[in-house]
């Protein structure tokens, strides 16, 4: 049995949109899917790469993509 783990990474100065707490949000890729996770109140929102390039105006410098 394999066990993968997922590598989490914490997003400096993000704030959730629920509970509003700042410097909770942790940023991971699931199944290919980037997610995003507060560790205070569970809110969870994901961002398949369609939804990224919608997003996109143009004033991002990259897009950071974890190992």
């Amino acid at each position: 049995m394999t066990v993968t783990k997922i590598k989490k990474r914490f997003v400096a100065g993000a704030k959730c949109p629920t509970c509003g707490a700042k410097d909770s949000i942790l940023l991971f890729k699931e199944n290919g899917i980037e997610t995003i996770e507060c560790v205070e109140c569970d809110y969870r929102e994901q961002q398949t790469d369609e939804k990224l390039a919608a997003k996109s105006t143009g004033a991002v410098i990259g897009v950071f993509k974890p190992d």
